[in-house]
């Protein structure tokens, strides 16, 4: 069975930011899967005046493959993560207007969730076909107390 291995682009981006809204898993005619979303990156600073600003970034992700399906089996609307890849400009022109128009995604190389103020993680089931995904009926719900290890237990 092929296996794909990870990879880092020669000069990776990461991002941090919120998921604006639930991802959209496509799967081309030979199969291949691509899943596209958007993430909002706020800049926090203080100004001159000492008032706190903020600032939001959007940048569109990419994901192929088995990254695709394996993201769009848990990444939903509002959850925080941490995307590493590569930027790329695509360019077209529009159809209506003529006008020359381009866009800045990110080509994902690995997606992550940020745990921080987690609560719960549900991953979903792929409905047969359609390529869309439902919530599995048993959440896996973030324990708020540690479980009891032995201490001779190794760590790893």
């Amino acid at each position: 069975m092929y296996e794909e291995k990870p990879y880092m682009s020669a000069s990776p981006t990461t991002l941090v930011g919120n998921v604006t809204q639930d991802p959209e898993l496509k799967f081309l005619a030979n199969g291949t899967a691509k899943l596209e979303f958007s993430i909002a990156v706020n800049h926090y600073w203080t100004d001159a005046d000492g008032e706190k600003q903020e600032k939001a970034n959007f940048f569109n992700v990419v994901a192929w493959r088995n990254l695709a399906e394996d993201s769009a089996s848990v990444i939903e609307k509002g959850m925080r993560v941490i995307v590493t890849g590569r930027l790329e400009q695509s360019s077209w022109e529009d159809k209506d207007s003529g006008e020359k128009k381009s866009r800045i995604s990110v080509l994902a190389d690995n997606i992550g969730l940020s745990v921080s103020g987690i609560s719960e993680v549900t991953r979903k089931a792929k409905a047969e076909g359609d390529g869309k995904f439902t919530k599995k009926a048993s959440p896996a719900k973030a324990s708020a107390k540690p479980k009891q290890v032995a201490e001779d237990d190794e760590p790893f």
